[in-house]
């Protein structure tokens, strides 16, 4: 007797003797499939993000240019980032000159690099397309949006609201941001984030822009880098998957840390700046205490974008590999 048979037959329910008897395959998660849609509540986050930058765009545009408060603390600024000009105007000039050239550059061999190696070419394509969207909307809203009315304060009239530059380098930033796996993306947006952000100073220190007009740059770039961030997430479920901080050097929570403890750092700086120049007993003529304000906010604003976006998209991809199990 065939031991091996009879165990087999025992094994096998009755009715169907002699049958292989194959168990009903376990259905899977929609979410593995390709193509898989990202949990519920991520399309509203997204949304939400958006709304915020376009709401603070417009805030940024009503204060900095409608207000005559706004006007003086911008225009005051601009004005006395003569007085540090200097080696660091040297230094920023040379950034600016060849930073066209270099935005384009780094985040053309980034993107590139990953859409043939990992074949991501719909994160790619969608990208590009967000980063030239942002570029051409910069344009069009300096053409666009009124010259700045005159509110007692001499300035000029042009209007330079966003700044074309820092729009540039957060965009490219943003572009290679979108496209790399969730656990580089703590450290590209750090660097990505200093990278426009040290642009946007440049801008200042060469007189070039205002502080406002660099955190309208930013904004801007946030409204067209969100959604085409839920684009991503939503047409590429496969790879936007990720165990959370810690699971790579680059996924560290060092890269979160730093651009936070720069935005509280410049929170400071700014502070103690206003309240020297603040009406009062001890109140002070201004000599760079404007300038340090003014750079102080846009090291805020890129820092806290920076932040929001690494938390956002980290978020996406945990909800990502939450629903996959």
């Amino acid at each position: 007797m065939d031991f091996r048979q009879e165990r087999t037959d025992q094994q096998t329910p009755a009715g169907y003797a002699g049958q292989q008897f194959n168990p009903a395959p376990k259905r899977r998660d929609p979410a593995e499939r390709p193509g898989g849609k990202p949990g519920k509540g991520l399309g509203l986050t997204f949304l939400l993000a958006t709304l915020a930058c376009l709401a603070a765009l417009a805030a940024t545009y009503f204060f900095f240019v409608r207000t005559t408060t706004g006007q003086f603390i911008d225009e005051s600024a601009l004005v006395e980032a003569v007085d540090i000009h200097g080696t660091a105007g040297k230094a920023a000039n040379k950034l600016l000159d060849g930073l066209p050239a270099l935005s384009v550059l780094i985040a053309t061999v980034v993107v590139l690099f990953v859409t043939i190696l990992r074949r991501r070419w719909a994160a790619a394509g969608i990208a590009v397309a967000a980063c030239v969207g942002a570029n051409l909307a910069t344009q069009i809203l300096k053409d666009l949006v009124p010259v700045r009315p005159y509110r007692g304060i001499e300035t000029l009239e042009l209007n330079s609201l966003p700044s074309g530059h820092t729009t540039l380098a957060a965009s490219a930033a943003a572009a290679v941001f979108l496209v790399v796996s969730p656990r580089w993306r703590p450290l590209v947006g750090f660097l990505g984030g200093s990278f426009a952000v040290a642009t946007g100073v440049s801008t200042l220190i060469n007189q070039w822009h205002r502080p406002a007009d660099v955190v309208a740059a930013f904004l801007v770039v946030g409204a067209f880098m969100v959604p085409a961030g839920w684009l991503i997430v939503r047409t590429g479920p496969g790879w936007n998957g990720w165990t959370g901080y810690g699971e790579h050097w680059a996924a560290s929570r060092l890269w979160l840390a730093l651009p936070m403890l720069a935005g509280l750092a410049s929170a400071g700086v700014a502070s103690y700046a206003l309240l020297r120049i603040a009406p009062g007993p001890g109140q002070e003529g201004s000599t760079t205490n404007y300038f340090w304000a003014g750079t102080s906010l846009i090291v805020i604003a890129g820092y806290l974008a920076t932040v929001a976006g690494v938390w956002l998209f980290g978020q996406a991809a945990r909800r990502r590999r939450a629903s996959r199990r």
